[in-house]
C-alpha cells in the first residue's frame, strides 16, 4: 500500500469518484501496526484521556501525552497517513505557542499532520500553520474540548442558526487551508450538505453515511470499550468479551497448575 499523504487525502471526494476515506482512531504501537494497511487515516486522538487514562472528558491530557502516543502509532505505521489532535489549551493562548506546540507534534510525536477542533475563530491559527508547513485538519460540530461551553456531548447543528454556522465554520476552514476536516456529532442531512459544499474531504463521526469518509476509535467498535455505546458506533467485534474468557483461562490454568507446561519452558538440553 502506497503512502497516503495529505495531497492524495485532499483529492478524496466521494462526488468525484473516490472511494470513502477510512480512519480509525488508536493511541499504541500493537494496534497502529494492525491497522496500518487496512485503513488511509490513523489518528491519535485527544480521547486518549478517555479511552486510556479514564477520565471523564479530554481536557486533562497534555501535549507531552499527545507527543508520546503520537510516537507509539509512528512506530507501527508505514503507509498510513498519522494525524494527531493538539490538546486542550495547546493552541488556544497564542499563535506563538501555537506554532511551537503543532511543530514538536510534528518533530518529536512524528505526526504527519495535526488536528484542530474549532471554526472561525481559529482560523487565524490554522492559515499561519499551513503558511509555515505544518498541515492541518479541521474539527467542527460537535468539539469535544468545548464539552463544557457545549453542556455535554450533545448533537449539534439542528436549529437553523447553529446549522448555519457550523456551515460557516466549514466554509472558514476550506479557506484558511485544511486539507479535510471531521465532521462529528450533526445531523446527517448538514453533513451532506458541508461535504457537498467543500471541496476538501469530509470524515464524518455521528455524522451520517455522506461524509467522505467514516472514523471510529478502535476500542469502541472492536467492542473493548463496554462503557461506551453511543447510537453512532457499530460493534465490529465483541472483543472485551473474548479478552475476559482469555484471561479467565488464563487464571484457571495457573492455579490448578496446568500451565505453565513442559513445552512453556526451558530445559538445559533443548
Amino acid at each position: 500500500m502506497a503512502l497516503v499523504n495529505t495531497v492524495s487525502i485532499r483529492k478524496n471526494k466521494v462526488s468525484e469518484g473516490s472511494a470513502p476515506l477510512v480512519a480509525v482512531t488508536a493511541y499504541d504501537y500493537t494496534f497502529a501496526k494492525l491497522v496500518d494497511d487496512l485503513v488511509d487515516i490513523v489518528l491519535v486522538g485527544d480521547s486518549v484521556g478517555m479511552v486510556v487514562q479514564g477520565h471523564p472528558n479530554t481536557l486533562s491530557v497534555t501535549l507531552e501525552d499527545m507527543i508520546y502516543h503520537s510516537k507509539c502509532v509512528s512506530a507501527g505505521l508505514k503507509s498510513a497517513h498519522l494525524v494527531v489532535d493538539m490538546p486542550f489549551m495547546s493552541y488556544q493562548v497564542n499563535l506563538e505557542s501555537a506554532l511551537k506546540n503543532a511543530g514538536r507534534l510534528l518533530s518529536e510525536g512524528l505526526a504527519h499532520a495535526v488536528k484542530l477542533e474549532g471554526g472561525v475563530s481559529i482560523t487565524h491559527t490554522i492559515t499561519r500553520m499551513v503558511e509555515v508547513g505544518i498541515p492541518v485538519m479541521g474539527h467542527i460540530g460537535l468539539t469535544p474540548q468545548s464539552v463544557h461551553a457545549l453542556g455535554g456531548y450533545k448533537v449539534q447543528g439542528r436549529t437553523a442558526s447553529a446549522r448555519e454556522s457550523i456551515i460557516q465554520d466549514a466554509i472558514a476552514l476550506e479557506d484558511a487551508g485544511v486539507y479535510a476536516m471531521v465532521l462529528e456529532g450533526i445531523p446527517s442531512d448538514l453533513a451532506e450538505a458541508i461535504t457537498s459544499r467543500v471541496k476538501i474531504p469530509t470524515i464524518g463521526i455521528g455524522a451520517g453515511p455522506r461524509c467522505d469518509g467514516q472514523i471510529l476509535v478502535l476500542q469502541d467498535f472492536l467492542g473493548l470499550n463496554t462503557d461506551f455505546q453511543p447510537k453512532f458506533v457499530k460493534k465490529f467485534a465483541q472483543l472485551a468479551e473474548a479478552t475476559r474468557a482469555a484471561v479467565n483461562s488464563y487464571a484457571t490454568e495457573v492455579r490448578q497448575k496446568s500451565f505453565p507446561e513442559k513445552e512453556h519452558s526451558f530445559h538445559v538440553n533443548s
